[in-house]
């Protein structure tokens, strides 16, 4: 079998120079193309090697005079090293606030970008792709200018959009409604913005996330993407089928040298293993500097346009994903499956920074209890449904859930810019939970429920306006007066609950120990106290009681607070 001399690789060592370099890469490609295409090329190549040490033993260098007498003596396996293609796609790795604040995201991204479009105006073969709606919307905000130049890009095919998800994403805490948005708002936005088919925002570019959790190619499908693009994380194949428990599946490329790369020789030698092993005649190679921005470099853009002059050398292209996909489709039936989740990558990449986890949880599950009562109470009372407001809540959500934000993995800005996005995302949920709660209640008949005329000289009204709304809730208003009151309890949940809930009564001169909660029906409800007697608050009086309630799924139970009537008897219910 034939291998490169280790006299060649001493040379090579003390030798650095373009020449040499690239009669170098031509031979190890053509020792790997031998093995590739089981060809005996033992006799010519070890000819070609003897003759650069000869070269190099009497002049002390291998030039350009020695480069191209060895690339003539081995033409005859330029049609063998041709028949295959490396797809170089250009990419630049943006991290959202990683080790930065987010104004230095802003600059990065643009100034990026900025290269980009002069590269194109210089290399009109050069091809580019960016994943994350995240960055353009900063382009859209901070230069729209730029916005033109790039969709003018998008239309030539020249600048390719990688972005499914809203920022590359991790794929274990967030939850499938968070995975879901992703795909949703990305489709929606870039389509409308770049004026593009959202069809074709098929890949999810995840060259960075830690973790992939099993359920990630169901949601995938589901939601129009077919193809998955990562690095970290698994270690087994490198092109192959990612299956869900439900049977639904991406054809998956996992990055087999690096994502955050350069052009070297040296990308060919995986070439005609990888080809032959997966049935291809092309392999993928993603450049570009990344994670601070930049992407590739002019020197990436010289080699790839010099490599695909050298004789004994694949052909080498500039391109896109899509490119690479559409081809590795055809063989997508015999690829290997993977039914696992594809975990995890580096000690401590999870970290204890809990406050942002917390307020990624909180975030999504205020926000699924918010819409659900402003889509009951615009479905069933014609109320004014915030659309626009949502979108914007859940974008702050979803940029937080960055690879290197959610974990806790980035700086002190990164963590202050979380937090003031999660501010702004409770903000939202917050006060549309509270108008779409009032709107129903507004709806609820409970004329019969009061049976004493309310006293206009309460102080009960307004009173606990800023009271109990720690932890991220909303706080009991109180809106009603004298001794008879009603509140109503919601349920949230797709079931129905029985749980004991904690009511805060303002101004209420009634008699604690003659204290009586009915259901809406007139039942007795039980109850207890949990304040021996009222407490104060800014002039105002208040208690607090515990009440077993009962509300159905997605529904409300009124309840009636009031004292006991000496000549109504009715026994409390018991427990079983």
């Amino acid at each position: 079998m034939t291998i490169f001399n280790p006299k060649l690789e001493k040379i090579e060592q003390s030798n650095k120079n373009y020449w040499c370099e690239r009669i170098f890469a031509q031979l190890k490609y053509a020792v790997k193309l031998a093995e590739s295409f089981e060809k005996n090329y033992d006799k010519l190549l070890k000819h070609v090697q003897d003759f650069l040490i000869a070269e190099f033993q009497e002049n002390g260098v291998i030039g350009k005079k020695a480069t191209i007498k060895a690339e003539e003596m081995m033409m005859e396996l330029s049609n063998d090293a041709k028949k295959y293609k490396m797809i170089c796609a250009a990419h630049a790795h943006i991290d959202m606030n990683w080790m930065w604040s987010w104004d230095e995201t802003v600059s990065i991204t643009i100034n990026t970008f900025r290269t980009i479009l002069k590269l194109m105006e210089e290399y009109p073969n050069f091809k580019f792709s960016q994943s994350q709606a995240s960055v353009y919307e900063i382009i859209e905000k901070y230069n729209p200018d730029m916005l033109e130049e790039i969709k003018r890009r998008v239309k030539e095919g020249r600048w390719e959009v990688t972005a499914s998800t809203w920022v590359e994403a991790d794929k274990n805490m967030p939850n499938g409604e968070s995975m879901a948005r992703h795909l949703l708002y990305t489709k929606n936005y870039l389509s409308k913005m770049l004026e593009i088919d959202p069809a074709t925002l098929n890949i999810d570019f995840e060259p960075d996330t830690f973790g992939h959790s099993r359920n990630v190619p169901e949601i995938l499908a589901q939601g129009g993407v077919k193809y998955y693009y990562h690095c970290r994380g698994y270690q087994g194949h490198n092109l192959y089928r990612w299956q869900s428990p439900a049977g639904s599946s991406v054809l998956v490329y996992r990055e087999p040298i690096w994502y955050n790369a350069s052009i070297q020789p040296e990308m060919v030698l995986y070439l005609p293993e990888f080809c032959q092993k997966h049935n291809l005649d092309t392999m993928l190679k993603v450049y570009g500097v990344g994670d601070h921005g930049g992407g590739p470099t002019r020197r990436d853009l010289n080699r790839i346009e010099d490599m695909k002059q050298w004789p004994v050398f694949p052909q080498i292209e500039f391109g896109t994903f899509a490119d690479f996909y559409k081809l590795a489709e055809d063989k997508k039936e015999n690829l290997p499956v993977v039914d696992k989740e594809l975990n995890f990558l580096f000690t401590g990449c999870y970290t204890s920074q809990s406050r942002i986890k917390m307020a990624n949880r909180v975030g999504e599950n205020t926000l699924n209890e918010a819409e659900t009562f402003d889509t009951i109470a615009a479905l069933s009372f014609n109320c004014n449904y915030p659309s626009q407001e949502y979108i914007s809540a859940w974008k702050n959500v979803l940029f937080n859930q960055f690879h290197d934000i959610i974990p806790g993995s980035g700086t002190i800005e990164t963590r202050e810019h979380a937090m003031g996005l999660f501010q702004e995302t409770m903000a939202i949920a917050n006060n549309r939970r509270k108008l779409a709660l009032e709107s129903i209640a507004s709806n609820i008949d409970t004329s019969g429920l009061l049976t004493e005329s309310q006293d206009d000289n309460s102080t009960a009204e307004g009173a606990g306006v800023g009271f109990g709304v720690d932890k991220f809730q909303i706080s009991q208003t109180s809106r009603g007066n004298g001794k008879e009151r009603i509140f109503h309890i919601y349920n949230p949940a797709s079931f129905q609950r029985e749980e004991t809930v904690e009511i805060t009564i303002w101004d209420w001169q009634g008699d604690t120990d003659r204290l009586l909660v009915k259901d809406a029906e007139g039942n007795k409800i039980l109850h207890q106290l949990i304040d021996e007697g009222f407490n104060n608050y800014w002039g105002h009086d208040y208690l607090r009681l515990l009440i077993k309630s009962s509300v159905p799924a997605c529904g409300y139970n009124t309840y009636l607070i009031s004292e006991i009537d000496d000549y109504v008897n009715t026994p409390y219910p018991t427990d079983p």
